[in-house]
């Protein structure tokens, strides 16, 4: 019924590290290849933690966006923006509010975990509490039905899944909605409708999703039909509802963790992040002095890779014939710490080259990243006017 669509976003906090680069960017790279894709700054979720300093947000999106830009996102194949240069994002959040219990936010994992983490913050707003409802709205504003997430972030889409049931519940009624469906059914043509009842039953009375998916396939691939009559089929062929907001699905993704320089995980806020664009030499630095097995007193002390750090980063940098190598050379003390961390060193720097002469283009001229970027604002507020139009009329408020 609607296009495929990625949507993702990060909150901005400034220039990117090395964990950012293989947990979402070089996926976004990836998908950007085989998808309508839209990644934003999300400025305004920064808020919901970090009320009271807001001053640096501003030149955090733009380092933010020149990392993503140096790293390959293309403009040409993703449109970026920035979250509140879309204020149908904030009309959307407001109105999915109203039909949200406050239950299903105090339930959300992140609650509860966001305030154990962050002890120091006053976290006791409604901004905070409504967070999901806001992130929901991300993703339904775009009509977005992927959503790139590691396993363990599965579970943050789930509430998106659970207010877009609930919306087209309470609002994808329509008088004669049955009657109009039926009417669309014919214009499938005799063949296609005998077809689309078939997998209607066996989805409706049997549970057979693998049914359900065939009859989603029929109406994708039939050109004839106009949007209504799309959209009341896809909602015919689950109930009587009309769909608005599509359910997004988790697109699961490869997430490697990648560790910081003290083996917990990367993160600015830690001090043991490697940046994106670092200096060469500020990269063999930092490597060099990284903690390793606490076992390795001396050079001849043979030591455990396992309880190094730096072989969590051997699991993103090296091959298996030098993984193998350490490896043997740690347990077996026949190489010390610095010739381990050698290739790793090589690796970060060879890796980042690309990425630091790209990034320069933008650092010299900043109007590019700005044009780039209300080129991609710009689309994405037609995607989302479009979305609102649809919503604002299924809640009976259109006044035109």
């Amino acid at each position: 019924m609607f296009p495929d669509r990625v949507l993702s976003g990060m909150r901005p906090t400034g220039r990117m590290h090395i964990g950012h680069y293989h947990g979402a960017l070089k996926n976004w790279i990836r998908l950007q290849e085989e998808y309508e894709c839209l990644f934003f700054a999300a400025d305004w979720h920064a808020l919901t933690t970090h009320f009271d300093e807001s001053e640096s947000i501003a030149e955090s999106v733009w380092e933010m966006f020149v990392d993503w830009l140096a790293a390959g996102v293309d403009p040409t194949r993703a449109t970026l923006f920035i979250q509140s240069r879309v204020p149908e994002h904030a009309e959307l959040t407001l109105l999915l509010g109203m039909i949200t219990p406050v239950g299903w936010l105090e339930r959300v994992p992140t609650y509860k975990d966001q305030q154990q983490k962050l002890p120091d913050r006053d976290l006791s707003n409604f901004g905070f509490l409504g967070y999901p409802v806001m992130m929901s709205a991300d993703i339904l504003v775009y009509r977005a039905n992927k959503v790139p997430v590691g396993e363990d972030q599965v579970s943050h889409i789930e509430v998106t899944r659970e207010l877009s049931r609930r919306f087209n519940h309470i609002y994808g009624r329509e008088p004669g909605f049955e009657d109009k469906a039926r009417a669309g059914v014919k214009k499938l043509g005799s063949k296609k409708a005998k077809r689309y009842e078939a997998l209607r039953t066996a989805f409706q009375e049997q549970g057979d999703t693998q049914a359900l998916e065939a009859a989603h396939s029929l109406l994708e691939d039939t050109q004839n039909l106009s949007l209504g009559d799309r959209e009341r089929l896809f909602g015919f062929l689950e109930g009587s509802r009309r769909v608005i907001l599509p359910e997004p699905q988790p697109l699961l993704t490869e997430t490697p963790r990648v560790p910081g320089l003290d083996g917990q995980k990367m993160s600015k806020s830690y001090g043991n992040a490697i940046m994106l664009r670092e200096e060469p030499a500020v990269v063999t630095q930092k490597i060099r002095t990284m903690q390793t097995d606490p076992a390795r007193v001396r050079r001849t002390d043979p030591g455990n890779p396992e309880k190094c750090p730096v072989w969590g980063l051997h699991q993103v940098y090296s091959n298996q014939d030098t993984r193998d190598w350490v490896w043997q050379g740690c347990t077996t003390a026949g190489i010390g710490c610095l010739e381990c961390k050698q290739p790793v060193i090589d690796a970060i720097i060879r890796e980042q080259q690309p990425i630091r002469e790209r990034a320069q283009r933008f650092l010299d001229d900043p109007s590019l990243v700005r044009n780039i970027v209300a080129d991609g604002c710009e689309r994405a507020r037609k995607l989302a006017e479009e979305t609102m139009r649809d919503v604002r009329e299924a809640m009976g408020l259109r006044y035109d």
